[in-house]
């Protein structure tokens, strides 16, 4: 089976919006969870996810893979039957408070799953937070999230901005690098990638001589792209993901710099676009927790499920949100399938090491991933695994406390 990413094949034309999980059949699953006796009353898990703008196929990514877990399940997580219930976040962080507060207030949800955008994340958070409601975290990489925000019942399930910031701040001071410009959107997730990028470069000798940035959800690169061509650094590292993504990437061959000045990339720069970045993406060097041909038997079972049930390949976005319905069932068949006893959930999550796609990983005490972020490199339209690049890391967590 081809391993191209189709999820986000016309994203720079019409993003796409989320849609309804239909009629996955049930498969056994060799690891699954213990179930625990149905109380009765279904699970309500609120969906806080982007639908429309620059992040809408993400947020079908997502709950695609979520849904894929549960219905492996047999439709269920500890034995309780699931009632979803949906919000679009807009990606916009000054709607997020009005939108997590009609899932926990009005719609009384059990759990939260989201979201993409580090904004958004950080308003959900402080609810969860203030509410006690449990929230698994399938993309945002906030830093705050599991450092000073962290609490006994929110957990992520992807990564933080740092991770593969720092993964590959270690890979190009390894290639001898010593002069790097930064370019991303001037917001959490950007300015968090690059700061850990940032760490790991310092930390092998290099030096970035300059931070280029733009507001979200900006993509008029020119005139950056001029001034990167007037510093003549060694290289570039970015972060842009989604439509941005696909437009930075165009940009950068079309102004020639492709040709003479590498490109590197935190994952999103290429995962889940590149039909749409075509060959402007060949050669692109990316840090992240997945890549297309990491050949797990985990991974290769997850990947012909996904594709038989959406006739879509997966990319990280499916796994993050796989892995948080995984979560939510390992905690879950601790607490007999109870949302409130936070302590045993947490205490499961914190011992358990999760059988991903990505890789085995397990949380740190702040409940965000130490896993293995690899090495990836653009060919033919896939983000082919060239090795491990930062091996279990782990987020420092700073600030957390709990």
């Amino acid at each position: 089976m081809h391993k191209r990413n189709l999820l986000n094949l016309g994203i720079t034309f019409a993003l796409l919006s989320s849609t309804p999980f239909l009629g996955i059949q049930a498969q056994a699953q060799s690891q699954a969870q213990p179930q625990a006796q149905s109380s009765g009353a279904k699970l309500k898990i609120g969906f806080m996810l982007p639908a429309t703008g620059t992040y809408a196929a993400l947020g079908t990514a997502i709950d695609n893979g979520f849904r894929l877990y549960v219905a492996e399940q047999g439709g269920k997580i500890a034995g309780r039957e699931i009632e979803y219930v949906r919000v679009d976040d807009e990606s916009d962080p000054s709607k997020a408070a009005d939108n997590v507060n009609k899932l926990i207030k009005r719609d009384n949800v059990d759990v939260i799953i989201g979201s993409v955008h580090s904004g958004v994340a950080m308003a959900m958070a402080k609810a969860a937070k203030e509410s006690g409601t449990l929230l698994i975290v399938p993309n945002a990489g906030a830093v705050a999230v599991t450092g000073p925000m962290c609490a006994p019942n929110i957990f992520r399930s992807s990564f933080s901005n740092w991770q593969p910031g720092y993964a590959m701040g270690e890979v190009a001071a390894k290639k001898g690098h010593k002069r790097i410009v930064t370019i991303t959107w001037k917001y959490a997730a950007g300015e968090e990638t690059m700061k850990g990028f940032k760490d790991g470069f310092e930390k092998g000798g290099g030096a970035v001589i300059k931070d280029l940035t733009l507001p979200f959800p900006n993509v008029e690169f020119q005139a950056l792209l001029t001034e990167i061509a007037s510093l003549k650094p060694d290289a570039v590292f970015t972060f842009f993901a989604g439509a941005g993504a696909v437009k930075f990437v165009k940009d950068y061959a079309a102004s020639g710099l492709k040709k003479s000045i590498p490109l590197y990339g935190s994952g999103f720069l290429t995962d889940g676009v590149l039909d749409a970045e075509g060959a402007d993406a060949d050669g692109i060097l990316t840090t992240l927790h997945y890549a297309d041909n990491l050949n797990f038997k985990r991974d290769q079972s997850f990947r012909l499920a996904y594709a038989k049930a959406y006739k879509l390949q997966p990319d990280v976005y499916a796994v993050q949100g796989y892995d948080a319905a995984q979560m939510l069932g390992i905690g879950l068949g601790a607490t007999k399938g109870d949302p409130k006893n936070i302590s045993d959930f947490a205490q499961a999550l914190r011992k358990a090491k999760i059988d991903s796609p990505r890789g085995a990983f397990t949380l740190s005490s702040s409940h965000n991933p130490v896993q293995d972020i690899y090495l990836r490199r653009v060919v033919d339209k896939e983000n082919v695994n060239e090795g491990v690049a930062s091996k279990a890391l782990a987020d420092p967590g700073l600030g957390c406390k709990m």
